[in-house]
């Protein structure tokens, strides 16, 4: 059977369901570091890196080592069954880089979805309270409760109801929304006014930088008031870190930069280089609150993604990629502004977490110029994403592994387009 793109196409198209979009229409055969080629042997660069999952590159060999050590070991337990030394020494390394004071607990499900559920749930464990606050473009899932947290409809939401509540979404702040941190904290107090008294709520979640929603940031005098309103209300603050974290920010994890502590935080995608892991990371007392069975999963914690995690924090260490990610990003920004084009709008990013908007003569989300982008930058071998809520900002999610000579070529193509 001849094998390429089109005939792949045609068998995905007839077994696999409509809903399941695809971004690019080609097929992986081999990947390493920023780049990827597909079954025809087409090069492509890297700027989507598995959905911000590959911070440390595609099949980095430190991390392909350890996954090979332990698959001539075992590959399954059930960690609920048998335990196994790497998950221990995960949950120990995550809670001494965790940005929270005092004694904390961690432990591991198989994707951010997951994680975030069971913040969910241990919050109203140890509270007794039902209702929960997200924030208008966060993302945190596909999962039946983690769509009624995300505050983006199409096409996320949209034929899928009714949501389960009680959940309730506050204005998110950023200049580039028109949203001040004023009229954040004044949706908030309505919230309390018209939905639900704070006294019912168990939880408040948010993403230190929206992913899906665009990038946005929150920044500390933000933080700090919700950090404030949580503690005056007993109000369990948890920052979903699934995108955010391991060092797409240039710190470990982006709430480092806030100055605020959360109760409870996720992780996921990047933490592993590309094995399915998620973690829930929060105070003792808090995680302590479920009772025994409460938490778990099947596959949750797999060793092979707790021995990938382990050599992840190591490389970050030993390549500085925590530097490396600041200086991505500066690059990146540096660049885009070289350009001084009308067309680019703004440009955000907290390390290599960078977004870009495309907008019209008129300053309007420009949607149909960034799938331009999109689709010619593909034509020319560049992966590009977008995101926001008007999908018309490009969102940079390339390895912080990443070549010069890569990088450079990627924005290469992204300059020859644009300046057309």
């Amino acid at each position: 059977m001849t094998t390429n793109n089109s005939s792949l196409l045609e068998r995905r198209k007839a077994v696999l369901p409509t809903g399941l979009g695809v971004a690019f229409p080609i097929f992986a055969d081999k990947a390493k570091n920023s780049e990827v080629w597909d079954v025809e042997g087409n090069r492509y660069i890297d700027f989507v890196g598995g959905i911000s999952v590959l911070n440390t590159g595609h099949s980095h060999p430190k991390i392909t080592q350890r996954v090979h050590e332990q698959l001539d070991k075992f590959t399954h337990t059930a960690a609920q069954m048998i335990n196994y030394e790497c998950y221990v020494d995960l949950a120990e390394k995550l809670c001494e880089k965790a940005p929270i004071s005092g004694d904390k607990k961690a432990f591991f499900l198989t994707t951010g979805a997951e994680a975030v559920e069971n913040c969910i749930k241990i919050a109203r464990a140890k509270t007794g309270r039902p209702g929960v606050i997200s924030f208008v473009g966060g993302w945190h899932g596909r999962t039946l409760m983690c769509m009624s947290l995300t505050g983006k409809v199409i096409p996320y939401k949209k034929n899928f109801g009714p949501m389960p509540g009680p959940v309730f979404h506050a204005l998110f702040p950023a200049e580039e929304l028109n949203v001040t941190e004023e009229q954040a904290l004044h949706s908030l107090e309505m919230i309390f006014q018209a939905d639900i008294d704070p006294s019912e709520v168990a939880a408040m979640i948010i993403e230190p930088v929206q992913g899906e929603g665009g990038f946005h940031q929150v920044t500390p005098s933000f933080a700090k008031a919700l950090r404030a309103i949580c503690d005056e209300h007993g109000i369990v603050l948890i920052f979903d870190e699934v995108q955010c974290g391991f060092a797409r920010t240039g710190t470990l994890f982006a709430s480092e930069q806030l100055g605020v502590e959360p109760d409870l935080m996720t992780s996921a995608k990047s933490l592993a280089g590309g094995y399915p892991i998620s973690a829930v990371i929060g105070r003792a007392e808090i995680m302590d609150a479920p009772q025994v069975g409460g938490l778990g999963g099947t596959y949750s914690g797999n060793p092979m993604a707790c021995v990938a995690a382990l050599a992840v924090m190591e490389v970050i260490e030993e390549e500085n990629l925590l530097e490396r990610s600041t200086e991505i990003g500066d690059k990146i920004a540096s660049f885009l502004k070289g350009l001084n084009l009308s067309s680019i709008g703004h440009i955000r990013h907290k390390g290599a977490m960078l977004a870009f908007e495309l907008i019209d003569s008129e300053g309007k989300p420009d949607t149909e110029a960034t799938a331009n982008l999109k689709a010619k930058a593909f034509e020319q071998g560049l992966l590009l994403a977008s995101c926001g809520m008007y999908g018309n900002a490009i969102r940079v999610m390339v390895p912080l592994t990443v070549q010069d000579e890569v990088l450079q070529e990627g924005l290469d193509i992204i300059e020859g387009i644009l300046t057309a």
